[in-house]
């Protein structure tokens, strides 16, 4: 499959990254770091957070300039891979 013509994504784009933990202090660096690997070093992030309602839980949203689907796919996979991520999306 050509990435340039991935079903509903033109690369390169900015694309919205968002996993879900136990709010612990950690969680959005642990995010960060794992999303940062599959990009340039001098790339800025973009991360904004959100809380659960009770405060246990914490949704950290990282925005990338996404270059093609594997960097995507190799970020998505990282991310649910690790054990303090509950959830993706």
């Amino acid at each position: 499959m050509n990435d340039e013509k991935a079903p509903g994504l033109t690369f390169p784009c900015r694309l919205p990254v968002k996993a879900m933990g136990r709010d612990d202090g950690e969680f959005a660096g642990i995010v960060s770091d794992l999303v940062r690997q599959h990009l340039a070093s001098e790339t800025a992030l973009d991360v904004r957070t959100r809380p659960s309602r009770n405060g246990r839980f914490i949704s950290v949203t990282v925005t990338i300039e996404a270059r093609d689907r594997a960097q995507v796919e190799a970020i998505y996979s990282d991310l649910n891979a690790h054990p303090r991520v509950l959830m993706v999306l």
